[in-house]
């Protein structure tokens, strides 16, 4: 039996109707090819059937991309129906979908409030910022859309969460990010997530700062009436001792990432050649986290001696690989230390 996990499924891989500046998914044209994907429907039927056959306490589909709508509504009607059929009595599924939100209707809303998906909107604060680097083909900013996506979703009563990215420009302005998603926008939800690569990267100095400025408006302000997905996940810590982020685990095999064609990878962040580990219908999904591949990949998350000693590794168990220098220390080391010992005086 493996440890629960998640599934992350691209169902059309890097495919977007956006050409965001710090997409790192765009480059997988490089190892799926150009032109329209979409998996299958005899693939998502197998994958369900053998995902929902796995005894566990919950079976979380989350649906990502590119641009996970361009799949169409009627492949996700399709993807109920195959977890109504191969479900049966007793297995509880939840369904998470994250967007860029443009291209949402009311069509959609109707279909997520009815199997109740929990939606993640990408949305980086006030039309400036959300815009600057969030754009399609042609350098037109998304704002409008997306927030037009959103209004969608509060009209139909949908829960969701503004997921937004903090890069070294908009790092300088955490209270109009965070006043504009809660006054203007009202969303009570907010996912703080740092930008880690290439010239948009966001400092140590910068995340700490940025956290810390979030957190005191959040604490003098907010508590009860605003989830902060971070500060949510780091009281859950404190209060069990378990991780309810990948981010905050002792190891990296928290879910697997189905792409398009059925390629089984360990982390969206590394669907490379290297790490793929192997393929739906060929691979047995359970057996996936017994390769020694999987293995490897997952104790790429054990700390570097130096962060043993540290009053803060139960809390950010050494950030993630991706954001490792040589020698295993987080980039962002110093910004953390200085947020947790602000917020919890440790």
């Amino acid at each position: 039996m493996p440890h629960p996990f998640s599934l992350l499924i691209k169902p059309v891989s890097c495919d977007c109707n956006l050409r965001c500046d710090y997409c790192f998914y765009t480059g997988k044209t490089e190892l799926f090819g150009h032109g329209r994907h979409l998996m299958p429907a005899p693939l998502l039927e197998q994958l369900c059937a053998e995902f929902l056959a796995i005894p566990m306490e919950n079976h979380l589909f989350c649906w990502q991309g590119g641009e996970p709508t361009l799949a169409g509504l009627d492949f996700y009607h399709k993807a109920v129906e195959c977890m109504k059929r191969f479900g049966g009595a007793g297995v509880n599924v939840s369904n998470a979908l994250q967007t860029n939100g443009t291209l949402l209707t009311d069509e959609w809303g109707e279909f997520l409030a009815e199997y109740r998906f929990l939606v993640g909107v990408s949305l980086d604060g006030p039309p400036a910022i959300h815009s600057q680097f969030r754009h399609d083909a042609t350098g037109r900013g998304s704002y409008k859309e997306a927030v037009a996506g959103v209004k969608m979703l509060q009209r139909h009563g949908i829960p969701f969460n503004a997921l937004t990215v903090v890069n070294s420009h908009s790092a300088d302005h955490p209270l109009e990010i965070y006043r504009h998603l809660r006054d203007d926008l009202g969303i009570q939800y907010h996912q703080y997530i740092e930008e880690s690569t290439g010239e948009l990267a966001v400092s140590a100095h910068q995340w700490g700062d940025f956290l810390i400025a979030i957190f005191d408006e959040w604490f003098t302000h907010d508590q009860g009436r605003v989830s902060i997905r971070l500060f949510d996940s780091i009281m859950n810590k404190l209060e069990t001792g378990r991780a309810d982020c990948c981010a905050m685990s002792s190891a990296c095999n928290q879910y697997l990432v189905i792409e398009h064609d059925g390629s089984i990878f360990p982390c969206d962040f590394h669907v490379l050649p290297a790490w793929r580990l192997g393929k739906v219908g060929e691979t047995p999904l359970p057996s996936v986290f017994t390769q020694k591949l999987s293995q490897e990949f997952a104790k790429r998350k054990q700390p570097p001696s130096e962060c043993k000693e540290c009053p803060y590794l139960h809390l950010c168990a050494a950030d993630c690989p991706r954001n490792r220098m040589p020698g295993g220390k987080s980039r962002l080391c110093e910004g953390w230390k200085r947020f947790f010992r602000h917020c919890l005086g440790i």
